[in-house]
């Protein structure tokens, strides 16, 4: 843990020389906040949503600052190993009794506990969509647990691509790549899919191929999310028996991550374009699984690639 923990305060110390974080964070602030005030005078029109309110705002800055961090927290790691190869910085680590695991853990410590101080700026957003109602504080711990460790994932498939890669410019890419492949993919693959099984089954829906959307980050996100109270609403029928009713029980209007989440277990087992409240179970736990598989092996080869002395480099790659 010394060795870790050594890695990790001067990859900090490095950072926080750049003198850049400040200014960094500054327009993060400002860009969740414009957000968060277009949609909240968005929501201040609709009356249908009074005591709700909160749980919009919440649900839509979560999605938006998951969507703004798939652009930024990729850059944290994506050059850390290979850049510091380049520069002569990690043969400096590497004659020293730090072992591998030391480094590259000391680097995905780093560079994760910067994109988790990400997400803390945003508190003070998050109490203010607190205050507007249709949120607790055991959501709001929930979700951002949840973010943080898809935070730490995509550090450390950043890593991994640095380290298994010569050349920045190429993790780099490679990178953004596999966000692209883990978000965007995922679905393009889940809708591609789905049309190749109602075809099979002559136009008809079969069943949905929702195991190819669960790693997909905001899914998992949304489908990790607790649920909050459901609202139950009867109704007449006017058909005999006499006062015969009916009961419906639907996710709060204003829960943007529990659409989300009905949406795909719902799918789980009645098909896409199914009605009706949702059977299936949770599918978060299963894309969690695949994505920690894939950052777990990434990190491995990391390192693996790391590891010093080396009887084989790539062409190009300097020692000292």
């Amino acid at each position: 843990m010394s060795g870790i923990g050594a890695v990790t305060r001067l990859e900090i110390m490095l950072r926080y020389r750049a003198g850049r974080w400040r200014w960094l964070l500054l327009s993060w602030f400002l860009g969740l906040l414009a957000f968060s005030w277009l949609l909240h005078s968005v929501l201040a029109r609709s009356h249908d949503l009074d005591g709700d309110r909160g749980a919009v705002l919440f649900g839509g800055l979560q999605l938006f600052m998951l969507a703004l961090a798939m652009a930024i927290v990729p850059a944290l790691t994506s050059q850390s190993i290979n850049g510091d190869r380049e520069r002569g910085r990690l043969s400096i680590l590497q004659v020293t009794e730090l072992s591998a695991f030391d480094i590259v853990a000391g680097k995905l410590l780093a560079a994760w506990g910067a994109a988790c101080l990400f997400v803390l700026v945003s508190a003070p957003i998050t109490i203010w969509a607190m205050t507007e109602g249709g949120l607790t504080i055991f959501q709001v711990i929930v979700v951002t647990l949840v973010m943080m460790l898809l935070l730490g994932i995509i550090c450390a498939i950043g890593l991994g691509m640095s380290a298994l890669f010569a050349r920045s410019t190429t993790s780099s890419v490679l990178t953004y790549v596999a966000v692209f492949l883990l978000t965007l993919g995922t679905v393009i693959l889940t809708a591609f899919v789905s049309v190749l099984i109602a075809n099979a089954n002559g136009g008809q829906n079969g069943s949905y191929p929702w195991y190819l959307v669960s790693p997909n980050p905001f899914v998992i996100l949304a489908d990790a999310a607790p649920s909050p109270p459901l609202q139950r609403t009867c109704f007449s029928t006017g058909e005999p028996p006499p006062n015969a009713t009916i009961c419906q029980t639907e996710i709060p209007s204003g829960d943007v991550l529990g659409s989300i989440r009905q949406a795909v277990r719902q799918s789980e087992d009645n098909g896409p374009y199914s009605s009706g409240q949702s059977t299936g179970g949770p599918v978060w736990p299963y894309g969690l699984a695949f994505d920690l598989l894939v950052a777990g092996a990434l990190l491995f080869g990391a390192v693996r690639r790391t590891t010093t002395p080396r009887h084989r480099i790539p062409r190009g790659v300097r020692l000292a």
